[in-house]
């Protein structure tokens, strides 16, 4: 089996970030005994990388957890709402903020560019959490829509602002698309540009690979958005693609006939997951 393993795949710049930081704060809670660390939801979307920091301690909270001065809180790559953040320090708990820079940026800028009360139309996954995070920085009425369907069923008034935004992690094509749509509707628009270039970059090189292979095999959690996505831009080549969070899903049968696989995997992946189907799929 010949293999063409995407170069984008596996941690991007903000996981690596968020990483290094719960790895610090460890560290320290070595020099200072008492201290829990604790990550404010799952730090990344990665179950293999969630289960091996819990093994070394670290307690996955949620807004129900019960924190304070004891303990060193991490906010997650994909952010926090405001809100959740306030109780976090109004607890008196030691926040580390370990939020992509990427979706910072987004946060910080839906505020600037809603302030007056700007409604904001956000494309996104709804019940994702870097959603609700960029959404609760929003300065007047906020709407969330996944599809160009929904985007229709909205009651937009066209003589009010409105300020566009999307996900870091939406495929970039859909949003611009979108944006025409939006641009002739609403002549008091704003468009923010909050799609991450890495995204970017990544389903570029899918759709490339894509385009090459007669099969295609995409690692990561199944909870992250970002690796979803890889799995619908490989897919719409109209090739066989399977979505697998480890190796061990793979079955040798879906591969009979094939003789060359794409390789991708989303921002949350370790490189050893990735080098493991790498491994499986040249044993074929």
């Amino acid at each position: 089996m010949e293999i063409i393993r995407a170069r984008t795949a596996g941690f991007c710049m903000g996981v690596s970030l968020a990483l290094q930081k719960l790895d610090a704060a460890l560290r320290k809670s070595g020099e200072e005994p008492g201290i829990r660390i604790c990550t404010l939801g799952p730090i990344i979307h990665n179950p293999q990388v969630l289960a091996a920091y819990e093994a070394r301690g670290v307690v996955c909270a949620t807004d129900e957890t019960p924190l304070g001065s004891s303990d060193m809180v991490l906010i997650r790559a994909h952010g926090v709402t405001r809100e959740a953040e306030a109780r976090l320090r109004a607890a008196g708990a030691r926040v580390v903020d370990a939020t992509c820079p990427k979706v910072k940026k987004a946060q910080l800028a839906i505020a600037r560019a809603t302030a007056d009360g700007a409604t904001l139309l956000l494309f996104g996954e709804a019940d994702h959490p870097e959603v609700r995070g960029l959404v609760s920085y929003a300065g007047g009425e906020a709407h969330v829509f996944g599809s160009p369907a929904e985007l229709t069923n909205l009651g937009l008034d066209a003589s009010l602002p409105h300020v566009l935004a999307s996900q870091t992690t939406q495929d970039r094509k859909t949003f611009e698309t979108l944006r025409d749509e939006l641009c002739q509707r609403l002549p008091k628009l704003e468009v923010l540009s909050t799609i991450c270039d890495a995204t970017r970059q990544r389903q570029e090189e899918a759709r490339r690979i894509a385009s090459q292979v007669d099969v295609m095999v995409v690692v990561g959690g199944r909870q992250s958005g970002n690796t979803r996505r890889l799995a619908d831009v490989a897919a719409l080549g109209g090739i066989p693609t399977w979505h697998v969070e480890s190796v061990d899903e793979l079955d040798a049968e879906n591969f009979q006939q094939k003789c060359r696989a794409g390789l991708t995997a989303g921002a949350s992946t370790p490189k050893s997951l990735i080098d493991a189907t790498e491994n499986w799929l040249a044993s074929l």
